[in-house]
């Protein structure tokens, strides 16, 4: 069962909320926006099926060089946190640094999700919008799985300053899109989530 919800926010920020009958939610940031990134991507909706919670999978508002996206983030992290008992952050590519980056504001400003997961995360989308030197605020357990072939993103850096904080990394054999592991790369980020 889903519903539709609209995040109260400055920007428009609509998503669909899966099994919204639990006591736990994930929230989904989605790929970038500009390439074709939504709440409708694949490797969401697996993470979504895999995880057996709650899930907002949203929408960004209009394009603003990612600072808007992190506001979208967040404004969908504090709705999700009125509604359940424990919430998590979970981003793919572009959306997977907007989940980390979006962990570290939230754990400095006293308010850190349950946990947070990234699927081949951008290492940096500007000078201040730094995943790889946010991570040193996160204030929960973290967790990145990658393709070992992906050429798009540095998801490797990130993974390693994960690595050396004491978080679980998981390398796949894929490359970004984890063609033919769709189904693996979700498994490996619903695990941290059932923890």
């Amino acid at each position: 069962m889903s519903e539709a919800v609209v995040v109260p926010s400055d920007r428009d920020v609509r998503g669909t909320l899966d099994r919204p009958d639990s006591e736990r939610c994930i929230v989904a940031c989605p790929p970038h926006p500009q390439m074709g990134g939504s709440r409708s991507d694949k490797r969401l909706r697996a993470v979504s099926d895999a995880v057996g919670c709650a899930c907002l999978r949203f929408d960004y508002g209009p394009w603003d060089d990612g600072y808007g996206e992190l506001a979208d983030a967040r404004d969908a992290f504090a709705w999700a946190g009125e509604r359940y008992e424990r919430v998590g952050l979970f981003g793919y590519s572009f959306g997977g640094c907007l989940a980390l980056l979006a962990a570290a504001r939230e754990s400095v400003a006293g308010t850190p999700p349950g946990s947070v997961a990234a699927l081949s995360p951008a290492a940096r989308l500007a000078p201040d919008l730094d995943a790889v030197s946010a991570i040193d605020d996160i204030d929960c357990p973290i967790a990145v799985v990658y393709g070992e072939r992906d050429t798009t993103v540095d998801a490797e850096a990130v993974a390693d300053r994960v690595r050396e904080r004491g978080g679980d990394v998981s390398v796949l054999s894929a490359d970004h899109h984890f063609v033919g592991q769709t189904r693996a790369a979700a498994e490996a980020i619903a695990a941290l989530f059932s923890a």
